[in-house]
C-alpha cells in the first residue's frame, strides 16, 4: 500500500515554519514511516513527480515566482495547508506594503544610507531575478487554501497534530493551547 504524499514549499519569510516541521524531533522518524515527501526542501526534490495528498506552504507571496509556485501547488495538492503568519497575513515581509514598491527599491538600491556613492544608480533588473509584486500577499489571496495554522511559527506540536489528523481523515480539532498566542 502506498503512503500519502506530502509536499512543502517556502515563499517570502524566514523559513521558521519549516524549522518547526523539523522540530517535531524524533517524531520525524514516525512521519517518514507515515508519508512520502515529494517536492520539498526537506528532501530537496525540486519538481512534482506525482499527485500530492497534502501540501504545506509557508511565507507570503512577494514575487512572480512565488505566485507561480503557489498556483502549481494548488493544482497538484488535494489539500493545501498554509502555516505561519507570513502565509496567513503576509507577516513581517508585508511591512513593505506600507510604502510604494518604487520607493522601496529606490531606498534599497539608490538612496539608502548603506548605498555607496559610487553606486551605478541601477535597480537590479536581471531576467533571472523574480519580479517583485506590488505588495506581499497572504497565500489565500492567490489560491484557495483549505486549512490555516497560525503562529510565527506554529509550534511543532501544532503542525504534528494537524498533519496526523489530516492523514487520518479526521477534522482539525486542535486544542486551544496549540493555537493561542498571548
Amino acid at each position: 500500500m502506498s503512503k500519502p504524499v506530502v509536499a512543502t514549499a517556502h515563499f517570502t519569510g524566514c523559513f521558521g515554519c519549516h524549522m518547526s516541521i523539523l522540530d517535531i524531533d524524533e517524531r520525524i522518524l514516525d512521519l517518514v514511516e507515515l508519508v512520502e515527501f515529494n517536492k520539498s526542501p526537506i528532501n530537496d526534490i525540486k519538481n512534482f513527480t506525482k499527485p500530492v495528498d497534502i501540501g504545506i506552504i509557508e511565507g507570503g507571496i512577494s514575487n512572480d515566482e512565488n505566485a507561480e509556485i503557489l498556483m502549481e501547488f494548488r493544482k497538484h495538492c488535494k489539500i493545501l495547508v498554509a502555516i505561519g503568519a507570513c502565509a496567513l497575513t503576509g507577516g513581517v515581509p508585508s511591512m513593505r506594503n506600507l510604502v510604494p514598491l518604487k520607493e522601496c527599491l529606490e531606498e534599497a538600491y539608490l538612496n539608502g544610507p548603506t548605498v555607496k556613492s559610487e553606486n551605478t544608480g541601477i535597480i537590479p533588473n536581471d531576467p533571472d531575478i523574480p519580479v517583485l509584486l506590488d505588495k506581499v500577499y497572504p497565500c489565500h489571496e492567490v489560491v484557495k487554501i483549505d486549512y490555516f495554522l497560525p503562529g510565527c511559527p506554529p509550534t511543532a506540536d501544532t503542525i504534528w497534530n494537524a498533519l496526523v489528523a489530516l492523514l487520518k481523515g479526521e477534522p482539525l480539532n486542535l486544542d486551544y493551547e496549540l493555537i493561542k498566542y498571548d
